[in-house]
């Protein structure tokens, strides 16, 4: 490396913006140190005799020593952590893939980092400013030296080094700004190290963030399943509907009307339960999670449909040109309402798989309480399929998540599902089973 690609690349390092934004950071270090620095410098003239913190370099030194241990104390505040990392993050130049708190410190963990990057930061920033401004003026001096006669030189209490070789004081004078920059480059160097282990999110910190991530992801998908369920069921009834509609509107014009009646139910019902789902979302956008604890929706928006709806779902089904016979042993209407809603959502998803996989076809459906062991909802829902080159077919139109959600909302009640074709006997059909404990839901 010649000598001139040694210097370019020495300047850019020490001079170059990064380097100058540096210093101003370690500056006002600097500046942060020095009400410590002035009342650690009372408090020793006050106690010890004959303390000149100001005059001497020893005693300078240890005033420095000594402001420190208070300036760190004071940093285990939770405000000073996200001061500090604003800073940092706009003058350090640290690399792309660092990342630094944005929140106050909550931990003790939090409180110790942030406090040793603030000592950290006031240590190298006070040594900094003092070269800063001692080292440059004595530069000056210098450079300027063979320009002066010795008189002038020893006006100033000049060290006699240079008596001899007063030319080589301009070189000297040049060398030592360029080691006040590189003491400056160094230091901010040290600093942008050190900032994303001593700023940076603490291991509680990321699990805090994850956890929020979680929540915020398990409301969409619950937001995605609510929509999925309500508007694709009110979309497959309507299709049916219209399509029978359609094809009697000559023949029976008295069932078409029916039909169209129906269709105005069904999209009503289904615009209000968007509404709701939307205003859930709306919540989420603003800050509120949208849930009153157990998954759902708060008071401010429509209530969701529970097991006690089922009759209305039942006629919107059987309005689409489904067969719908419910076995209910027991009341439906005194069952816990997390259960209840995600029931009734589960019902709403198996009628909707029935009408767009295998037609207008008989549904059986079963809600029961079984006490075997535990308490629990066991819903399932029949309905026979064609069958195609000795296999079980059941029509495929689209889609492909209601099973998911189903699967999605028993897990998120401890429950259990099951479904598949079932073979044998005197037809063919598809049988859906969902287990739910009732223990813990209420």
């Amino acid at each position: 490396m010649t000598p001139v690609v040694w210097w370019r690349r020495y300047a850019r390092t020490a001079l170059g913006r990064r380097a100058r934004l540096r210093w101003v950071h370690l500056v006002l270090g600097g500046a942060l140190l020095m009400p410590y620095f002035l009342l650690t410098g009372v408090v020793l003239v006050a106690v010890v005799p004959g303390a000149r913190p100001l005059d001497s370099l020893g005693w300078q030194l240890a005033t420095y020593a000594l402001a420190l241990p208070p300036a760190v104390l004071t940093a285990l505040f939770p405000l000073v952590r996200p001061l500090e990392a604003t800073a940092a993050r706009s003058l350090c130049g640290l690399p792309a893939p660092a990342e630094l708190a944005s929140g106050p410190a909550a931990s003790w963990d939090a409180r110790s980092r942030a406090a040793l990057w603030y000592g950290l930061h006031l240590a190298l920033g006070g040594l900094v400013s003092a070269v800063t401004l001692a080292l440059p003026p004595a530069a000056a001096l210098l450079v300027a030296l063979p320009f002066t006669d010795e008189s002038y030189a020893r006006g100033l209490v000049w060290p006699t080094a240079f008596d001899s070789a007063r030319t080589l004081a301009p070189a000297a004078g040049i060398l030592l700004l360029a080691a006040v920059a590189a003491v400056a480059a160094g230091a901010g160097a040290l600093l942008a190290r050190c900032a994303p282990a001593l700023l940076g999110p603490t291991p509680a910190d990321r699990l805090a963030a994850a956890e929020e991530r979680a929540a915020r992801l398990a409301s969409r998908n619950r937001l995605a399943r609510e929509l999925h369920d309500s508007v694709g069921h009110a979309l497959s009834a309507v299709t049916l509907q219209a399509s029978a509609a359609r094809k009697v509107l000559d023949a029976d014009p008295e069932f078409a009307r029916q039909a169209l009646a129906a269709i105005e139910e069904t999209t009503r019902d289904a615009v209000g339960e968007l509404d709701s789902v939307l205003g859930l979302l709306r919540e989420n956008d603003e800050g509120g999670n949208g849930s009153d604890g157990n998954g759902n929706g708060g008071d401010r928006t429509a209530p969701a449909p529970t097991l006690a709806d089922l009759d209305a779902l039942l006629a919107r089904t059987r309005a689409a040109g489904g067969t719908v016979v419910l076995t209910a042993p027991g009341p439906l209407d005194r069952l816990p309402a997390a259960v209840s809603r995600e029931a009734y959502r589960i019902v709403q998803e198996g009628l909707s798989n029935a009408l767009r996989h295998a037609g207008r076809v008989p549904v059986r459906l079963r809600i029961a309480e079984c006490t075997t062991e535990d308490r629990e909802l066991e819903i399932t829902m029949e309905n026979p399929v064609e069958r195609v080159s000795g296999a079980v077919r059941r029509r495929r139109t689209g889609g492909g998540r209601g099973l998911r959600g189903i699967a999605e909302r028993t897990a998120l009640l401890r429950g259990s599902c099951a479904w598949g074709p079932t073979e044998g006997g005197s037809e063919d059909g598809w049988r859906l089973t969902v287990r739910i404990p009732l223990g813990t839901a209420r």
